[in-house]
């Protein structure tokens, strides 16, 4: 199952998992980096809400923006290699 996330996932992984040399990478940054895409996620679909309960779609944007971060954000603390996590957090 994980190996059909990652190919489905790739174009995004690509770019993060890409590079040579030296990086750090830490246990807690892959946690906190699934923690920040699920509240971005949460931030999201509160954003939705508030759209649909007042009929305004001027925050199309920055809840698309949330999406995409958090989005992100899960692919990579789930499926992504240490690098990829490293890189995210512009470990070197």
């Amino acid at each position: 199952m994980k190996s059909t996330l990652r190919y489905i996932c790739s174009p995004i992984l690509n770019h993060f998992e890409s590079g040579e040399g030296p990086y750090s990478y830490k246990k807690s940054h892959r946690t906190i980096l699934i923690v920040v895409g699920s509240l971005f996620l949460v931030l999201s679909s509160l954003s939705v809400g508030a759209i649909v309960a007042t009929s305004q779609l001027g925050a199309a944007i920055p809840i698309l923006v949330f999406f995409i971060t958090g989005l992100v954000c899960l692919i990579v603390g789930g499926l992504g290699t240490d690098r990829a996590v490293a890189k995210i957090w512009g470990s070197k």
